[in-house]
Order: C-alpha cells, then sequence, then structure tokens
C-alpha cells in the first residue's frame, strides 16, 4: 500500500464513492455509513506497455482525484479492476461479441483480477492506494456454456465478463484471495482501513 500523507484532522468527513458502478455502490452500503456517488471523468485507455495492475492502480487513483476537486473536503473513493491473463488486460466486454471472446480466451486459464482502491482527501492532502489480487481459475467452457452464461446475466459492465456474484461462480473451478469482496470490485476490508485513516469513522 502507498500511503502518501496523513489526515489533519479526526473529525469524521463526508464520503464520496467516484464510481457510477452498481456493484461497488451495494458494496458500499454494507458499512451502513452515508455516502454520496459522483461520476469520475477518467480516459480509462491503457498506456502503452502498462501492467494490469499498474493500469488498475493509476486508474483508481485517477478516479479518486477527478472527484475529489469537485468535493475537497470529503473523503473519495476510487476504484478499477482489470483482469490480468497472463499479461494482457481484458476490461469490460461492453457487448455480447466481446464478452464470448473473453471467456473463450479464459476458459481453462487462471485469471487474475486486479482491483485497486484509493483513497484521497484534498483539504487534508490524504492519498492512499492498494490492491488486491483475486487470482481465478476458470473451467474449460463449452461455447453453449458460455452462451448460456451471457444470456443469462448479461455481464457486458463486468471486467472479464465474470459476474461472479450471479451466475458466473458458475465458471469457475477455484479462488484466491485474502478480500471476498474484491472480485465483485471492492475490496471492502482495504476500504474500511483506508477511509478510517482518512477520518471516516465506522461503527
Amino acid at each position: 500500500m502507498t500511503d502518501l500523507a496523513s489526515p489533519s484532522s479526526a473529525a469524521s468527513r463526508a464520503l464520496v464513492l467516484g464510481s457510477t458502478s452498481r456493484y461497488r455502490r451495494e458494496l458500499l452500503e454494507r458499512l451502513r455509513v452515508p455516502f454520496e456517488v459522483a461520476a469520475p471523468d477518467v480516459d480509462e485507455t491503457p498506456h502503452p506497455h502498462e501492467t494490469p495492475r499498474d493500469l488498475a492502480l493509476r486508474l483508481a487513483l485517477a478516479k479518486a482525484h477527478a472527484v475529489a476537486q469537485q468535493h475537497p473536503h470529503a473523503v473519495v473513493i476510487g476504484s478499477d479492476q482489470v483482469a490480468d491473463l497472463n499479461g494482457a488486460p481484458l476490461g469490460k466486454p461492453g457487448n455480447h461479441e466481446r464478452a464470448v471472446a473473453q471467456l473463450r480466451q479464459m476458459r481453462g486459464q487462471t485469471v487474475i483480477f486486479q482491483t485497486a482502491v484509493a483513497v484521497v482527501c484534498a483539504a487534508t492532502g490524504f492519498e492512499q492506494v492498494d490492491l488486491a489480487a483475486v487470482s481465478v481459475r476458470f473451467h474449460d467452457l463449452s461455447d453453449a456454456d458460455i452462451e448460456a452464461y451471457l444470456r443469462a446475466e448479461e455481464p457486458y459492465d463486468c471486467a472479464g465478463s465474470a459476474k461472479s456474484e450471479g451466475l458466473g461462480i458458475a465458471l469457475l473451478d477455484a479462488i484466491d484471495n485474502d478480500d471476498p469482496t474484491a472480485l465483485v470490485g471492492l475490496p471492502l476490508i482495504r476500504t474500511c482501513r483506508m477511509i478510517r485513516a482518512a477520518g471516516v469513522k465506522l461503527l
């Protein structure tokens, strides 16, 4: 974890989720802390030769900073997830054809879902960024399996087309990680630690 600054005040601060992802919103709601949602205006195009890990970290921090400009006194959460298949990034497919291609690539393979989270408060100079890597082994899926899954879930807004909290769990043979929420899109264990450090009171 990278820690660039500490908060200057222990007072509880407002919380903003810098993401329009319904999956991240639903995860953050588990903490029962009031928060706002804001859309980050960030170009998600990978840089040349950028690794999936570095891409996820860069975008999580960029999203947090983009929203913090509009909410300087709040604690802002930014997050990004990139599926890493043998060093190649797989993002959100966006449509059925790309989702089919992604799942054909991943069948029988181990994919690392690089899920980064960043917490920023512009007013205090607080900034932390961390990453949860989730190793996922995919079942050797048939084309019929892939079509049935995609027609049922339409996971076109999920990195790597893998909606593990739904029918996507049937695609998998094993999951190895240290934060059970990371694969869904927001590693809550890391997020709790970071927003506490930034001045948000939990419990």
